[in-house]
């Protein structure tokens, strides 16, 4: 017992065993109870800004928040055992006004320390972008799918304009006016060098304002075609039908030509029909009398479809067969368009006609 007290009074490198002590025994309980710690202050401000909501609930809550606010709890604590330690007077080392070992600790311990704050601000903001995207979920309105993620993205930029801010005046001590200043004139150099980068960020302000499409939509931009996914500061995100993801930048959604396909009321289907050359008069009347009347009454097209005998082809008599789906959905339309090949194929059939494939007839003269 006297030698346990003997060793908490000595000093050991310009420190008592009871410093040490604290140190050890501060880490130890941080890294036993930090889970706990940070689950029940999850759960304490879940209470605060989640309980009302139903559509997120406190699992996910945790899930975001549990670890980024271990971590800050694990640095408190750190930060109080460290605390009670100094270096030994012997080593001579520099003060913290002056650059050295202990200015380096603690501005990098600072740093550390601000940027947990941080993650546990983003977590947050996280946290309601979630809570947001499910509300917009229940309302009908595509509009608020396509806001959501822009608001998110630009409250998570103003946040890392402030955290740069935070460091530049607390770690390196610059004057908050100077800062202001610099980043005016900053602000306007990095515009002239990033003319495309700001052409961008406009042309999705454009978007939100002229709204040529929204989140679900299915556009058409140049050679690509796909449905609109996300819309971000700099681009926007197509997903094709072959399910490739593909990234546009804003500034060429809105300078392209660009044909919102969900806007249609309608979706046309035009293409030809090649019958053999044995096929009669009578046939040809009465395959392009019935594919006419399949098109105008089926119960998903319009009454404005056209079904024309065409052309003589090289080796085809041509049909032409045009008509409209009553919606602007690809699933549908793909549908339609099969339903009403197979009914074809059986007109063709029934008539005692075929369909004609390239062939060349050669004539023998003696």
């Amino acid at each position: 017992m006297n030698q346990i007290k003997l060793f908490l009074q000595n000093e050991h490198l310009g420190n008592s065993g009871m410093n040490y002590l604290i140190f050890v025994s501060a880490i130890v309980l941080g890294l036993l109870f930090k889970g706990l710690i940070s689950k029940y202050l999850s759960h304490t401000l879940y209470k605060v800004i989640g309980k009302k909501e139903k559509r997120v609930g406190v699992e996910r809550f945790d899930e975001l928040l549990t670890k980024p606010i271990a971590f800050f709890i694990m640095l408190s604590v750190l930060y109080f055992g460290a605390n009670h330690l100094t270096f030994p007077t012997e080593w001579n080392i520099a003060p913290v006004e002056e650059l050295g070992i202990r200015m380096f600790m603690i501005k990098g311990f600072s740093l550390i320390y601000i940027y947990s704050v941080f993650l546990i601000v983003l977590r947050l903001i996280a946290f309601f972008g979630i809570l947001l995207q499910k509300r917009a979920e229940e309302s009908e309105n595509k509009m608020d799918d396509q806001l959501v993620p822009f608001a998110i993205e630009f409250i998570k930029f103003i946040a890392y304009v402030f955290l740069i801010f935070i460091i530049l005046a607390n770690i390196f001590e610059a004057n908050p006016t100077g800062l202001i200043t610099g980043l005016g004139i900053g602000g306007i150099a990095l515009a002239m060098a990033s003319k495309e980068s700001l052409e961008n960020l406009l042309g999705s302000f454009t978007i939100f304002l002229d709204k040529p499409f929204t989140v679900g939509d299915t556009v058409t931009v140049g050679s690509v075609t796909g449905t609109v996914e996300k819309v971000g500061f700099r681009s926007t995100r197509l997903r094709t039908f072959d399910k490739s993801l593909v990234t546009l930048p804003n500034k060429k959604m809105i300078d392209a030509e660009l044909d919102n396909l969900g806007m249609r009321p309608v979706r046309r289907v035009k293409f030809n029909i090649g019958l053999t050359y044995e096929t009669t008069p009578e046939q040809m009347k009465s395959i392009v009398s019935d594919i006419q009347h399949l098109v105008d009454h089926h119960e998903k097209t319009n009454k404005d479809g056209k079904v024309r005998f065409q052309e003589f082809g090289s080796s085809s008599l041509d049909i032409l067969v045009m008509y409209f789906v009553d919606s602007p959905s690809w699933d549908n339309l793909i549908d339609v368009k099969e339903d009403i090949n197979y009914k074809i194929m059986e007109i063709v059939k029934k008539h005692n006609s075929d369909f004609a494939f390239p062939s060349t007839t050669v004539y023998l003269q003696k």
